[in-house]
């Protein structure tokens, strides 16, 4: 027999959500990033902030909106990832204003990163650390190119600095907390569409208890 549907159903527990967990690992990151490499006195720095900040706080706002409005729920859970676009934009200004160089996702450094599965700043810290000292001490054995360095004009090199670590691990954190977001987007918007919103319930409830009595 099937269960009742209740008028309230389960909501809330974002805590769990992929996406939610690392965007605000972006959050945190990006609050250290901006402290360190970008003017506090600028307005990037707390547009980046606030870009990041808005990124969990609408996700989580998005999740217990859910009890009673699939639709406002929808609605902040795109607020949330269009805020992460506007902070992946602002990281990648940084790197091209300072010349440095946006990596692909299939970067040595970045299949690195991956594969760590930072879950906290002190994670991302240490992988950046690992790199620096990956630069210092490695060589590649064709181009006698440090693996953690970029080759430029003039066929020198240059080590990779700390914060274009920080920042093409952003961005790749920044790409998979997207693509997370556009598939709960989907899935909020299938299950608008197949069960309807607060009202549509409150009606079935409704309608099944007076059929009932």
């Amino acid at each position: 027999m099937d269960e009742p549907e209740e008028l309230i159903p389960p909501h809330g527990g974002y805590q769990k959500l992929k996406s939610f967990q690392i965007a605000q690992l972006i959050y945190d990151l990006t609050a250290r990033f901006c402290d360190r490499y970008i003017d506090r006195r600028g307005r990037t720095h707390d547009q980046m902030v606030q870009a990041a900040r808005s990124g969990t706080q609408n996700i989580a706002e998005g999740s217990q909106a859910s009890a009673t409005s699939r639709k406002t729920e929808l609605k902040l859970t795109n607020v949330a990832r269009a805020s992460l676009e506007e902070l992946r934009l602002d990281y990648e200004d940084f790197l091209r204003h300072r010349g440095l160089e946006r990596w692909p996702p299939d970067h040595p450094a970045l299949r690195r990163f991956k594969a760590k599965r930072c879950a906290t700043v002190e994670a991302v810290r240490a992988w950046v650390e690992d790199e620096r000292k990956r630069a210092r001490t490695n060589t590649d054995p064709h181009q006698r190119t440090p693996t953690g360095a970029v080759r430029v004009r003039g066929g020198q090199c240059r080590s990779v600095s700390s914060a274009q670590l920080a920042a093409n691990g952003a961005l790749s954190l920044l790409n998979l907390c997207r693509y997370l977001l556009k598939r709960q987007i989907a899935a909020q918007a299938a299950a608008f569409e197949k069960e309807g919103g607060f009202t549509e319930r409150l009606y079935r409830v409704r309608s099944r208890r007076r059929n009932r009595g």
